[in-house]
């Protein structure tokens, strides 16, 4: 077999996967809606890990509220962090007649097809984590992103005494919100503490703890002398403070990223992460499903809308890049050893 024969081979390999994972997702999402056909469909960037789990939590939670009008609503997502099997997800719900989606996209370039077309078929959409997102009526933010980063950059600055080499973690480059979280860091060390020192900035983790784990130890050998890790995904801080731990070295470097106290808790006690912030999930898929409702029923969503819900009370609505609204809170959540122990997520 030449060069060429096996080229084509490899590439028929991974087409023939893609169509597997395809195919799964679509099977996942019908077996869900046989018992009950949702109205609102939310789909993560994957299932199985707490953070997601949370968000599911809001989901449900909305469903009952009086404001859903009786609607039914499901959470689903790719098994894997892959956004072929997010899109088939996608454009299973749309096919299966949902009035709404409401997605966390892993890759938004990649769903605005989808989303353009479930449009024009009068189909609501909603993201979350996506400000460049074109095809979406509305796009939720907890806070303004480049700040979030810069909160968490400020913090780790802290603990480091501003200065020494540092280093940011992102669960993809596609994730817009990791990335603009990242940028938010680099640009408040660069500018408040030039004493700090960038080194291979936006690590992906690909939303995995072995992963980002693996990655910080190869860091860790590279420069000996590290000091600062920031993380993107809520797996990030996972690897990279079990990777300090089993170092030991807990009292030469600073670790802080988004997180999930329940998850990050023992690493923060040992101080192997120093700290952790995130919006509650869970807040943020009911009020992504509160949204979806409204566009259905033919609700504005306007500058300082009550949505209801604690850091959306007064919602910022600015208009979009595309043919909808970026609408953002004020949800931030700062954790550490102190307080973590206060949320039971």
């Amino acid at each position: 077999m030449n060069q060429t024969e096996i080229l084509m081979m490899k590439k028929l390999s991974v087409s023939k996967k893609i169509l597997v994972l395809a195919l799964s997702a679509v099977c996942l999402l019908s077996s869900r809606a046989q018992t009950s056909a949702p109205d609102i469909v939310t789909v993560v960037k994957l299932t199985g890990i707490g953070w997601f789990s949370r968000m599911e939590q809001g989901v449900n939670q909305f469903m009952a509220l009086p404001s859903a009008n009786g609607r039914k609503t499901v959470q689903t997502g790719p098994t894997r962090a892959d956004s072929a099997q997010q899109v088939a997800i996608v454009q299973a719900a749309i096919d299966q007649g949902a009035k709404a989606v409401t997605v966390v996209p892993l890759d938004p370039p990649a769903l605005e097809a989808t989303f353009k077309a479930a449009i024009a078929k009068g189909v609501k959409v909603v993201t979350h984590e996506a400000e460049s997102q074109r095809y979406t009526h509305v796009n939720l933010e907890a806070f303004q992103n480049p700040e979030y980063g810069a909160r968490l950059n400020e913090r780790l600055a802290k603990c480091m005494g501003g200065e020494g080499k540092w280093t940011v973690f992102v669960g993809t480059i596609s994730s817009q919100s990791h990335v603009q979280w990242a940028d938010g860091g680099i640009d408040n060390a660069r500018k408040h503490h030039p004493k700090m020192q960038l080194v291979d900035p936006k690590t992906e983790s690909i939303n995995d703890a072995q992963r980002a784990y693996i990655k910080a130890k190869e860091i860790l050998r590279k420069y000996p002398d590290i000091k600062g890790f920031q993380g993107g995904s809520s797996a990030d801080v996972l690897g990279i403070g079990r990777a300090i731990q089993e170092m030991g070295l807990q009292n030469q470097t600073c670790v802080f990223g988004t997180g999930m106290p329940s998850e990050a808790g023992a690493l923060l006690l040992t101080g192997a992460i120093d700290g952790v912030a995130l919006w509650d999930p869970k807040d943020a898929g009911l009020v992504m499903n509160r949204i979806a409702a409204m566009l259905i029923d033919g609700k504005p969503i306007t500058d300082g809308v009550d949505l209801e819900v604690v850091g959306y009370r007064k919602v910022r609505v600015r208009k979009g890049p595309g043919v909808g609204v970026n609408v953002t809170g004020e949800a931030f959540v700062d954790i550490d050893k102190s307080n973590f122990k206060q949320f039971s997520f």
